[in-house]
């Protein structure tokens, strides 16, 4: 049968780590107060803006309350749909303001290239919201590369540690379990994908990293599909 697509994680495994954590979070957390002060009578900031109280149980939260929860989230990481919404409407102006371009691997962009010539499907998968996702791959450092990916997934798909997750992204895509690789530097993610029957592969970017019994590979360079 072989595969037929691949789907990656963004943070570790196309993109560096500290990219996320040390210029895109902090620009986030950075220009959050004023970018919710000017766009709040926007239709999708405010039901991001709703859904935060909701999700912090404080229903009456003023805006510089909401804003502080909102900062609070970045600073711990939460995987929150609403934070991940906004930080993607953030970065989009940073993006555009040039203010930093994406990172990219350069094995995973010259990977890419390799997966289209063999006509691989190619998908993210990120907490990152899509939009988040798009902006990071058509403002890369190697240029737009949105026109070889197949798709891309984010949490409105399920939990990244959750087997749901990886069988909503089979359904969507029309394919069988073993058809598709998903290739991720954490654990946790792995275990899910195995869950729900895909093949895996570890991308081992640092000796640090925890791993387990899953197939591993240092760069997209060592991962070739036959």
């Amino acid at each position: 049968m072989g595969i037929r697509a691949i789907v990656v994680d963004t943070a570790g495994t196309t993109t560096d780590l500290n990219f996320i954590q040390e210029i895109l979070f902090p620009y986030s957390v950075k220009a959050l107060p004023e970018f919710l002060e000017q766009n709040q009578t926007n239709v999708l900031v405010e039901n991001c803006l709703c859904d935060t109280r909701e999700i912090a149980l404080e229903p009456e939260a003023d805006l510089a309350r909401t804003t502080e929860i909102l900062q609070q989230w970045v600073a711990e990481d939460r995987k929150a749909t609403p934070l991940k919404t906004l930080q993607g409407l953030i970065w989009k102006q940073g993006y555009t303001k040039v203010d930093f371009k994406g990172h990219i691997y350069p094995d995973f962009i010259e990977a890419m290239h390799r997966y289209a010539e063999q006509k691989l499907r190619v998908y993210s998968f990120s907490s990152g919201s899509v939009d988040a996702q798009k902006l990071l791959f058509s403002h890369s450092d190697a240029g737009d590369l949105t026109p070889l990916f197949n798709g891309h997934f984010d949490t409105r798909t399920g939990n990244k540690q959750d087997k749901q997750a990886y069988c909503n992204i089979l359904n969507t895509i029309s394919l069988s379990p073993k058809q598709v690789l998903f290739v991720s530097d954490v654990v946790e993610e792995l275990k899910a994908a195995d869950a729900a029957g895909m093949l895996t592969c570890q991308m081992v970017r640092s000796p640090a990293q925890t791993t387990d019994k899953f197939r591993q590979v240092k760069s997209f360079a060592e991962l070739l599909i036959e």
